[in-house]
């Protein structure tokens, strides 16, 4: 009995570790890629120069079943665009990408907002001149 009692806790604490890593509760993941292949991003960056041309954000979500969620990408203060998605599981897997013009330069943002607006988390992304 003790040692089902020891295994419960110990399992319960990793848990607890695992989702003090994720950038939110509901989000596991969320990094900027280069491509994203069979939903995995692939060759992670924080920044390019701007020879890059297409940039791809992904998201593990978690425990949002139902929910509607939406990636806006924000340059100079100006949103880019809105790429909503519908999440259909506990675990949902969802990227969106951008094409960058070479002179868009400078720090990009991603907000991940759900459908009321609220946002969940955010990240930068410096797009840089080529040197």
């Amino acid at each position: 009995m003790n040692k089902i009692i020891i295994l419960i806790f110990g399992l319960f604490l990793s848990l607890t570790v695992l989702s003090d890593e994720w950038p939110h509760e509901n989000i596991s993941n969320a990094v900027f890629a280069l491509d994203v292949e069979d939903r995995v991003p692939i060759n992670i960056v924080e920044e390019s120069d701007n020879s890059l041309g297409k940039i791809y954000f992904f998201t593990n979500i978690r425990n949002l079943s139902g929910e509607r969620i939406t990636h806006r990408w924000i340059y100079q203060g100006r949103v880019m665009a809105d790429v909503s998605f519908n999440i259909n599981g506990p675990r949902w897997r969802v990227w969106s990408s951008k094409n960058l013009w070479h002179t868009w330069i400078g720090v990009w943002r991603v907000e991940v907002l759900t459908d009321d607006g609220s946002m969940l988390y955010e990240k930068v992304f410096n797009y840089m001149d080529k040197e």
